[in-house]
């Protein structure tokens, strides 16, 4: 019981002054029952996500997403607004999205409260919220991941607006600051991977890897 207390105490908003409450109201209860009595709710959780977002950054929020999915079993693969467990929330052009994360990897998966079709530009708009991560549509799926960019060996200047790098690993990144310029530069290349949408300090991005990337859900 000990551990659940301390975890409590350390990430669950509880403090050491709440040990003797905890105590007792833990007291019987088996493992599941108790990480569901000390898991944040998720007006908590999104209150800190927020706080953290604005006043540290993006990568500090979801660090601290990582963090709490962790610690109380937050990762899901099927998540939906029935929120049978915390997620967080997001508002993109007055519409209602979540996001959770998969697993311990920081991969994550971003869904609608109401079907829409996913969009270069609903990806891109996403990107400038977590601009350390790429988006891509896996299986009818919005996936997020981290990203970090290697080594540009070569750059090629496809436009005046877009710029296609090689990166040390064997991938290409597509840069551009025309969202329309980019699409009509990568439809006329044949792709059979997937695409990462990416945007960092007001340039989109699209990524493309030599070797298929795959989940398992």
């Amino acid at each position: 019981m000990n551990e659940w207390i301390d975890r409590a105490i350390a990430l669950g908003g509880y403090t050491a002054l709440d040990r003797k409450y905890l105590e007792h109201v833990l007291r019987g209860k088996n493992p599941q029952e108790m990480l569901a009595w000390i898991t944040p709710p998720p007006s908590v959780l999104n209150a800190y996500f927020a706080e953290l977002y604005q006043k540290k950054g993006p990568q500090e929020a979801m660090d601290y997403l990582l963090e709490m999915s962790q610690a109380f079993e937050l990762f899901q693969k099927d998540p939906s607004f029935e929120e049978v467990k915390p997620f967080i929330r997001l508002n993109l052009s007055g519409k209602a999205y979540g996001l959770a994360l998969l697993d311990a990897s920081g991969l994550g998966q971003i869904f609608a409260q109401v079907e829409e079709p996913v969009t270069p530009a609903l990806l891109w708009e996403l990107a400038l919220i977590f601009p350390e991560h790429l988006l891509a549509t896996y299986q009818g799926r919005i996936i997020l991941r981290p990203y970090k960019a290697g080594e540009v060996q070569r750059e090629e200047a496809l436009s005046p607006l877009t710029d296609r790098l090689f990166l040390q690993d064997g991938t290409q990144k597509w840069v551009s600051y025309s969202q329309e310029d980019l699409i009509q530069e990568l439809a006329k290349q044949e792709v059979e991977t997937l695409l990462w949408y990416g945007s960092k300090e007001r340039q989109l991005a699209v990524v493309i890897e030599e070797e298929a990337w795959n989940y398992n859900f």
